[in-house]
């Protein structure tokens, strides 16, 4: 059994973005060790998992990225929930070569279902998926590292309403906005957190890990 992981940054006063996705704010607090504690948690993970908006911004940016978190973001599978599929996107030969180096794939490419396994889990040809619910419960169900959600707002709003996520991994930043998208907003009823761990860095960035309790 694999567990599904969101990593998500949110506010002090508990929004995901601002009311049109203003994320501007997340620039304000940097921090060396809040980082190495990120990459340390996107290593972890057996693959990517994220809806299609949240796909092609991140598609566009860590294939060519020179960022310390662009070889995990890289070289771990990818998984894009998309009921639409997907548009045909940048074809950089640069970013076919940095990607198609990966050994990760073959390692990651047997748990997943046949319908997943048309791609190859790359950002130029990554598995789609369609169904949230019956999609990530079959994924659940196999053996391996955690999955690890990323948001976008409604997507990571998807996976809570749907009771789907097992640990959440939230970086608290430093910062108050008033008004925007909350991660709870559409929660259909309570949910029961554990908290696992709390990291404080000097910036003032807080990591918190709560595991869901299932009654």
């Amino acid at each position: 059994m694999r567990k599904l992981v969101l990593k998500i940054s949110v506010t002090a006063d508990g929004f995901v973005c601002g009311p049109n996705g203003e994320t501007d704010w997340l620039l304000r607090a940097k921090d060396k060790a809040a980082q190495a504690w990120l990459e340390k948690t996107l290593w972890e993970a057996g693959v990517h998992m994220m809806g299609s908006r949240t796909f092609h911004a991140m598609a566009a940016y860590w294939p060519t990225s020179s960022d310390l978190l662009a070889a995990p973001m890289n070289e771990i599978p990818k998984i894009v929930f998309s009921k639409k599929g997907l548009a045909e996107h940048t074809k950089d030969s640069m970013a076919r070569q940095a990607l198609n180096d990966s050994s990760r794939l073959d390692a990651e490419r047997g748990p997943f279902r046949t319908a997943l396994s048309k791609g190859t889990g790359t950002w130029l040809d990554p598995w789609v998926a369609s169904d949230l619910v019956a999609d990530i419960t079959e994924l659940k169900q196999q053996d391996g590292k955690f999955i690890l959600a990323h948001g976008g707002a409604n997507f990571a709003q998807a996976l809570v309403q749907h009771g789907l996520i097992d640990e959440y991994r939230l970086v608290i930043h430093p910062v108050a906005i008033g008004k925007g998208i909350s991660l709870f907003a559409s929660t259909p009823t309570q949910i029961d957190l554990k908290l696992e761990s709390s990291t404080q860095f000097a910036s003032g960035v807080i990591a918190t890990i709560y595991s869901t309790i299932r009654k």
